[in-house]
């Protein structure tokens, strides 16, 4: 991140969005802490394989649809392998682990690169750009650093841990659990990390899952993931430190809240760091999001709120941290949730 892009290979032209529109806005409530309001459901950008062709599309529009069934990758299967994980990543090697963006900070988009189209000014304000969270609350359970190993390094991103039916689901960036073509091993997630404390345990992924337009071709407008953690000393994963809300097919536009660790240059890792303010839409080559925000790499799949309550620390999640353009340093981009980030979550919180 920071004056790199967090997504795997900016110079690819981005795929056409792939989601279906939905009746009605789905929202999964909170595991813990009061319940978020549903925000108000609109139409969203996503048209269905069935949805006729409009004379006149409009232009922000995402794109053709593809194909909806998430894939799942098997990690730490057995309870040997589970405490293996647990063991290699020790506080020396948590604070070691190289910030995931920085591994690939090399792929750069640039001006030349970007589609010409209508010029176009935006003027925002950013409420939080970049600050250590202070307020306490469920964030600081539900969110948490997350590591792996990259190509031979360790290497980290973030996540946050999600209610869900098995109660083991963290959300994180589609980068996060696989890159150039492999998935991640010794994958695992210490929600309320603290400089290489572990204080709610580290949780080895018995699988990671990611869409299947990142899976396939590693499209930036999907680059959303997910993992399966195993329990851990015989409790499940938001049993421990609570689950979040999520919440997909939102109205854009609104205010919001991202969380992370960063761990590059100004950042050390040690801290979660929050953005606020409202988003817009990315005006130039992906149809994500955009908020204000200088966080850099390794915050990474750390999560996007609506509805964020600072007193209490909840809200209902509805992205994560993706990328950044290397000439749009103070902006951080993250992935529209519709219905193939649904599927996941979905197909994820079954597993």
């Amino acid at each position: 991140m920071g004056r790199h892009p967090l997504r795997p290979d900016p110079r690819r032209t981005p795929r056409r969005i792939v989601l279906a529109l939905l009746a009605t806005a789905a929202v999964v409530p909170l595991v813990a802490g009061p319940a978020s309001a549903d925000p108000a459901p609109t139409a969203p950008r996503d048209r269905g394989p069935t949805a006729p062709i409009a004379t006149a599309p409009d232009p922000t529009a995402p794109f053709a649809p593809g194909p909806t069934a998430p894939v799942v990758h098997p990690l730490a299967t057995t309870t040997a392998s589970q405490q293996a994980v647990e063991r290699f990543w020790t506080p020396e090697r948590m604070r070691s682990a190289t910030p995931m963006d920085t591994l690939t900070s090399s792929r750069r988009i640039t001006p030349e690169q970007v589609k010409k189209g209508v010029p176009a000014v935006v003027q925002y304000s950013q409420p939080n750009g970049g600050s250590a969270w202070t307020g306490g609350g469920a964030i600081t359970r539900t969110a948490g650093r997350v590591f792996f190993t990259y190509q031979g390094r360790t290497a980290s991103c973030s996540g946050d841990a999600i209610t869900s039916t098995n109660k083991s689901v963290v959300i994180t960036a589609g980068h996060c659990v696989k890159l150039d073509g492999a998935w991640h091993t010794n994958w695992t997630f210490v929600p309320g990390y603290n400089n290489g404390n572990a204080p709610y345990g580290t949780w080895a992924a018995a699988k990671t899952l990611s869409t299947p337009q990142w899976t396939a071709s590693e499209d930036m407008n999907y680059d959303v993931g997910a993992a399966v953690v195993a329990p851990l000393n015989g409790q499940r994963l938001t049993d421990v430190v609570g689950g979040q809300g999520i919440a997909f097919n939102q109205a854009r536009g609104q205010v919001m809240y991202a969380f992370g660790y960063p761990a590059a240059s100004p950042y050390d890792g040690t801290k979660l760091i929050y953005c606020s303010g409202t988003v817009i839409d990315d005006f130039l080559i992906s149809n994500d999001l955009g908020i204000g925000c200088n966080q850099t790499g390794g915050a990474s799949g750390g999560p996007w709120f609506l509805n964020f309550s600072e007193s209490a620390g909840t809200g209902v999640q509805n992205s994560v941290n993706s990328f950044k353009y290397n000439f749009l340093p103070n902006y951080m981009f993250g992935p529209y949730f519709g219905t193939d980030a649904q599927n996941l979550y979905n197909t994820a919180q079954s597993s």
